[in-house]
């Protein structure tokens, strides 16, 4: 699986726009960001922002009445997050160029990012020469991986990932609930509830509740 999401955003059967500067479209909550990106990528020959949003549905709506090239997508966003509007985006036109610009490395958004289509991830210290080219890659159907990034999915290859179930106890373990209501919650029995734990445990190579919920949350596998 994880070949495949490395592999599937480096090729593309659609051919590059050559009439004119590549057109992007930014997407971040923070107007101060959106500020600053476009003074930058707007003093670089052959790049060209066309439109701003400040959350999610804005970003489906401006790339419906613009057709940018590229976007450059926030993952925390208000009303709609940058993972929800990938995966709307790719319903509607399958090969949208996405590019994740954040300040989360997380190792489950970094993967659920990638497997719902965007071609990189980038995070939010990029040097502004990287960005330029990670733009270009990707206008050219290619896919961009930045090295941090990069030696995050080489690591993921060694690890056992949670089941949907074990990840729903995991955040009820975060909030603090015993065994018998995280039962309660999820309407199985306390000592199904142990057994998820046990094997949750095995695959997170922990031996106590604290160190499960503390992983887990630098992982990303659960939000407080």
């Amino acid at each position: 699986m994880l070949d495949s999401l490395i592999y599937s955003a480096r090729s593309s059967s659609v051919l590059p726009r050559t009439d004119g500067p590549i057109k992007v479209l930014i997407a971040d909550d923070q107007s101060l960001v959106r500020r600053g990106l476009v003074a930058i990528l707007n003093m670089e020959e052959g790049i060209e922002v066309i439109g701003e949003a400040g959350n999610g549905l804005e970003a489906i709506t401006l790339w419906r009445e613009l057709k940018p090239d590229v976007v450059l997508m926030d993952l925390r966003m208000p009303e709609l997050g940058g993972l929800d509007a990938i995966r709307r985006l790719r319903v509607e036109e399958p090969k949208v160029a996405i590019i994740v610009l954040t300040t989360f490395d997380h190792d489950e958004d970094v993967y659920a990012c990638l497997r719902a289509g965007a071609k990189s991830y980038l995070l939010k210290d990029v040097q502004p020469e990287e960005l330029f080219r990670c733009i270009r890659a990707v206008h050219a159907g290619e896919g961009y991986l930045q090295a941090k990034i990069a030696a995050k999915l080489v690591q993921r290859v060694g690890e056992e990932t949670p089941t949907d179930r074990e990840i729903q106890i995991l955040q009820l373990l975060a909030e603090g609930k015993s065994n018998k209501a995280i039962g309660q919650s999820l309407h199985i029995s306390e000592s199904t509830v142990k057994s998820h734990l046990k094997s949750l445990f095995a695959k997170l190579d922990v031996t106590s509740r604290a160190e499960a919920t503390a992983l887990a949350a630098r992982r990303g596998l659960v939000h407080f």
